[in-house]
């Protein structure tokens, strides 16, 4: 019979010892005993998922742990995100993501980067903000499309790819000029995004958060640009056919890429909040019929960009209590299953941005199997891994791997 395969993500998990933690990473310090579980089954390794010349986003990572070169296929975030949202850009559209942000002058009057998400709007608090910004948009030549929470897109027919933009998340805390200069000497792109700052300063919305004590999202933020990409499908590739399922619209944008099913989950935020039930048992159910899901988690990764490390912690745990526990159990009634296991990429809390290091992974190659005659020490952790000695440069060859190819 067939295998079924099911790869659960933790994004952001990974991170460097802790003095709060006394000496210990975030996947150390938590209590993940569904995980632990699975070591005794599978056997851990790192793999790494970001190559040297290019950036350590999640675009990159995911990409490369769904088993495609990114130094072939990526072409940006921007246009993965316009996948999910259902938009087919043409050959000469370029696509950007548009942050809904939190930008605050300090005591000597520059402007910083106060919060990458916007105060973690609400998804329709955003709506209506992005309604704000059409006219902005369109009179400068632009496409302007809502999306979740503080993550849109801008598409601009006939723009340019080779603007240096920077991550809202890699610069939290620090002066924005520099990193808008290059914004700025594209007319089109600076007359919209100084068009939106003086809309979102003045729109009752914001009025009302910041009455509310809320930090307001007053600012667009472009980033992340590029073309649409060229991807077989993992039909063509591997004969697999499956779903992503993901708050996210940069994953689901991804899966769509890869012929996957993007699947919506109500009440998938991205955060702790988030439905993790939904969430298992649309894999569960997807896996009736199809052979594969990737499951993925957001919160660990928003936890290392706020640098709160009792939220990582709270993020781990709950994604091994509420993800991996039921996801094994759940599973339990088919004949084969194997399970990769893997974080994106780090997300330090003491950088609160994403690194390039090479990553822990489990793969478990039967997971309703016995457990393994050599299994790992310890539980899941970036030490741990990292003493095991297996290794791969890339994610390609250990999706290879895992599928059994």
């Amino acid at each position: 019979m067939d295998s079924k395969y099911i790869v659960l993500v933790g994004d952001g998990m990974g991170d460097y010892p802790l003095r709060e933690l006394g000496g210990k990473t975030p996947l150390e310090a938590a209590a993940t005993p569904n995980i632990d579980r699975l070591v005794r089954k599978g056997r851990l390794g790192l793999v790494r998922t970001v190559p040297d010349s290019m950036p350590p986003g999640s675009d990159v990572a995911n990409m490369s742990l769904l088993g495609y070169d990114p130094r072939r296929y990526h072409t940006g975030r921007a246009p993965l995100e316009a996948a999910s949202m259902g938009l087919r850009l043409g050959p000469d559209d370029v696509a950007f993501r548009c942050n809904l942000v939190t930008l605050e002058r300090d005591q000597v009057g520059i402007t910083r980067m106060k919060d990458y998400s916007g105060g973690h709007i609400s998804t329709s608090e955003a709506r209506e903000l992005i309604a704000a910004l059409q006219n902005a948009a369109v009179s400068n030549g632009f496409a302007l499309y809502p999306g979740v929470s503080y993550r849109h897109l801008l598409v601009w027919p006939g723009g340019r790819t080779d603007i240096e933009t920077t991550p809202p998340h890699d610069i939290t805390g620090e002066a924005v000029a520099p990193f808008l200069q290059p914004v700025h000497k594209e007319p089109a792109l600076h007359a919209f995004v100084e068009a939106a700052e003086a809309v979102l300063g003045d729109h009752p919305l914001n009025r009302g958060r910041i009455a509310n004590g809320r930090d307001p999202a007053n600012a667009v933020w472009v980033w992340g640009q590029g073309k649409a990409p060229s991807m077989p499908s993992l039909l063509e590739r591997y004969g697999l056919t499956g779903v992503m399922i993901s708050a996210v619209d940069l994953l689901k944008g991804l899966g769509v890429y890869a012929g996957l099913d993007p699947v919506e989950v109500p009440g998938a935020t991205g955060y702790l909040d988030t439905n993790y039930e939904g969430k298992v048992s649309a894999a569960i159910t997807a896996l009736e019929k199809q052979r594969f899901a990737f499951l993925h988690i957001e919160a660990p990764d928003e936890a290392g960009h706020a640098g709160n490390v009792a939220a990582k912690v709270q993020a781990i745990e709950a994604f091994d209590e509420r993800v991996v526990g039921p996801v094994t159990e759940g599973l339990l009634h088919f004949p084969k299953v194997r399970l990769l296991l893997a974080t994106d990429h780090l997300t330090p809390i003491c950088r609160k941005t994403h690194v390039s290091a090479p990553v822990p992974f489990l793969l478990v190659e039967d997971l309703n199997g016995p457990d393994s005659s050599s299994p790992s020490p310890g539980g899941f952790s970036e030490s741990v891994a990292a003493a095991a000695g297996w290794r791969f440069e890339d994610g390609e060859e250990l999706f290879r791997v895992f599928i059994g190819g």
